[in-house]
């Protein structure tokens, strides 16, 4: 059996279609067909079935999902003991969708500075799904929103950053008070769905706001964009990167007490890249560690 066929039949499995899979892996949707028909000739089992625009696993491939990961869990181990130290092997980090272009980057540079020679591979998602990852074994390490759940046995969970709600408006609206801006102007929604939507929500809610709302959509830096050509205003965590994109929007403080997203480290305590777990930790806290200077007010 070729272990890239279980990674193929894996990867299905997780992104639920074959077109996505193949992008990650660098192959043509057909070349990841082939893989999985051939594993399935020599299984002797249909693994996955087609339902509607998505693929799914059959009963057969559900039976082998987990065991699957196992293996190949179990050969990047290996390769990374046999190396005798001459390479650390492939260390599989996780990353929720808005820190790819802002905090993997510098992170990504302090971690090669101390471990040049390393190969990663980065796997986008939603936080929850990376923290299901990590406790699997599929992934070493991620960069996630807090998880609002007991993280697995055999992980451990650290806050670095803290990001406050705040309303995010035209630039000529900044002298506004937040909640007028909030109950009057048109409202662009965070996306429910996930945490720091569902805390904006809950903020609302508390608050007897009732906003104009004229669209919900996840994606911090689209939401400035849209906010920026006078859209509407919106309730989203403080995240840095919306103030270090030039646009002309701006941040306007709560009068309660702000709802707190938190942005951390999630990571598995044993296995042979528990030291670039730990590594990367530590740079993670630089990294996170910006001045407040860098944030304008």
């Amino acid at each position: 059996m070729d272990i890239r066929y279980l990674q193929s039949f894996v990867t299905v499995v997780d992104l639920g279609s074959l077109a996505q899979a193949a992008r990650q892996l660098d192959l043509t949707p057909a070349a990841v067909a082939a893989r999985i028909h051939a594993l399935e000739e020599d299984l002797g089992s249909v693994l996955i079935q087609r339902a509607g625009r998505t693929v799914k696993p059959t009963a057969a491939g559900i039976n082998i999902l987990e065991q699957s990961r196992a293996v190949l869990r179990d050969v990047r181990d290996l390769r990374a003991v046999a190396s005798d130290g001459t390479t650390l092997g492939e260390f599989r980090l996780g990353v929720f969708v808005s820190a790819m272009t802002s905090i993997l980057p510098p992170l990504l540079k302090r971690l090669y500075d101390g471990f040049p020679e390393l190969n990663v591979f980065v796997a986008p998602g939603a936080s929850v799904d990376l923290c299901r990852q990590v406790g699997s074994g599929a992934l070493d390490a991620a960069i996630v929103v807090e998880p609002q759940f007991a993280v697995a046995k055999g992980c451990e969970w650290q806050s670095l950053v803290e990001e406050p709600l705040v309303v995010v408006a035209p630039a000529h609206l900044q002298q506004r008070d937040a909640h007028d801006l909030l109950q009057n102007e048109p409202f662009i929604r965070y996306d429910r769905s996930v945490l720091g939507g569902q805390l904006a929500d809950r903020y609302l809610r508390d608050q007897g706001i009732r906003p104009r709302q004229r669209l919900e959509m996840d994606g911090l830096l689209p939401i400035a964009a849209l906010v920026e050509q006078g859209l509407g205003v919106s309730l989203i965590p403080d995240w840095p990167s919306l103030w270090e994109s030039g646009r002309a929007i701006a941040r306007i403080a709560l009068p309660a007490r702000a709802p707190v997203r938190h942005v951390g480290l999630i990571w598995g305590e044993y296995g042979p890249r528990v030291k670039l777990a730990h590594a990367l930790l530590e740079d993670a806290k630089i990294v996170f560690a910006k001045p407040p200077a860098l944030l304008p007010a």
